[in-house]
């Protein structure tokens, strides 16, 4: 079993700030100056000054305390779009591009591009390796400050293939203490020499009953943009899925408006990513439904967007929005901290829109309302960060600001290493 540091009373007292994220518009962190956060178990107990909090307990003689003096405290980073689990690298075709994207020089070259590249590189990978690489990036994703975890497959687009990736997603919440939520991307693309019709038909004939029936994911996905799925093809998909009791989310207006963002909108879908060419006549309606827009700063970086996300008139009309790495072989981006960095620099987030976004906004794009907020009842998910203010998170850039890493009321990580050593007999059982 894993030998974290377990305490079942913490008391995390006399930070320099505390943002609990309490509050009802895009800019509120719900900012406290000299605070404390109080846990039992696996759940906060008490937020506020340190003098209150620490008035409210009556007895501290086995309460666990660390002095977060001149320090600040957030909730844990909610990672909520991701491509963690895949196989190999595609380094040789990023390398070139910095200087010739051109796709007949990479042609030339013999080197392999896009998501299909991705899918030879994993498709045929054993479960134990596809655990290996993917546990690397989660453990380097979880000592820079994210407690939770969306993780999709889409690398394989054959039942047996996609079903494997899923199966990595359990096999690693067992080994690792992080939430890892699943998501079936089948509609990433279609299989190689089959029809796109075909496919879609055997996504919702065999497919999707397969994921649901054996509960290997939450969500199900689909990618809507030119010479990638339709808006139409979308629905049908998704529509199967929320037959079956997955939850539909879409990857769309990355590079074109062919409806998808509309479709999010029509279909109250938990959230829209990547939004870069989404109509602003859209924002209000995707607000009203209740759909999470997701920004991917990352992406927008890694491969010289020519039009980055505005969250502007998004953050303007009310939109609830997230952020998150977007981790993936053309994106290979671990750390929200540089997203945070990214956000603000590149995409014009404010840094508390920013924070906000990758903690209460994404933690509501995975439909998950027991963390993201620093509240009593609430998951003790929280992350305490050796910073003076929060805005140092995005200014010193280029270094690992979290000291400590809290899970459910376990300290997991510190100083940028791990705190515990997984049953590697887990894996074998699992």
């Amino acid at each position: 079993m894993m030998e974290n540091r377990q305490t079942e009373k913490l008391l995390i007292e006399n930070a320099s700030q505390v943002l609990t994220m309490q509050g009802d518009s895009n800019h509120e962190i719900g900012l406290i100056e000299n605070g404390s956060v109080y846990v039992e178990g696996e759940t906060i107990r008490a937020v506020g000054s340190s003098a209150d909090v620490a008035a409210s307990l009556a007895d501290l003689s086995d309460v666990h305390r660390i002095d977060a003096r001149g320090k600040v405290i957030c909730p844990g980073f909610v990672d909520c779009h991701t491509h963690t689990i895949f196989g190999g690298s595609r380094v040789a075709e990023y390398a070139v591009k910095m200087t010739d994207d051109r796709p007949e020089t990479l042609k030339k070259l013999g080197i392999p591009t896009g998501i299909y590249a991705s899918v030879n590189m994993t498709r045929d990978v054993p479960v134990e390796s596809l655990c290996t690489q993917a546990e690397r990036r989660m453990r380097n994703m979880l000592v820079t400050g994210t407690t939770t975890i969306e993780s999709k497959s889409g690398y394989g687009l054959t039942l047996s293939s996609e079903m494997k990736m899923l199966e990595v997603n359990r096999i690693l919440s067992t080994l690792l203490p992080l939430d890892i939520v699943p998501t079936f991307l089948g509609g990433h693309g279609w299989e190689e020499g089959k029809d796109k019709d075909w496919y879609i038909d055997h996504l919702c004939r065999d497919m999707i009953p397969q994921v649901a029936r054996f509960k290997m994911a939450s969500f199900n996905d689909v990618w809507v943009d030119e010479g990638h799925f339709t808006a139409a093809d979308a629905e049908k998909i998704l529509s199967c899925g929320r037959e079956y009791g997955l939850i539909p989310t879409i990857h769309t207006d990355a590079y074109s408006d062919i409806g998808g963002s509309a479709l999010a909108a029509d279909m109250k879908m938990a959230s829209a990513a990547h939004l870069n060419y989404a109509p602003e006549s859209v924002f209000p309606r995707l607000r009203d439904a209740g759909v999470v827009g997701i920004v991917l700063p990352g992406t927008d970086f890694a491969v010289k967007h020519p039009r980055p996300t505005n969250p502007r008139p998004m953050l303007e009309c009310g939109m609830t929005l997230a952020l998150a790495t977007n981790c993936n072989p053309g994106n290979w981006m671990e750390s929200m901290q540089v997203v945070l960095t990214l956000a603000c620099r590149q995409n014009g987030f404010s840094p508390a829109e920013a924070f906000r976004a990758a903690t209460f906004g994404s933690a509501r794009a995975l439909t998950l309302k027991d963390r993201g907020v620093l509240a009593p009842g609430m998951l003790a998910d929280l992350l305490i960060l050796d910073v003076d203010t929060f805005e140092d998170v995005v200014y010193k850039y280029g270094r690992n600001q979290v000291q400590t890493v809290i899970k459910k009321g376990r300290i997991v990580a510190e100083n940028g290493k791990m705190v515990f050593q997984p049953d590697r007999r887990q894996r074998k059982n699992a």
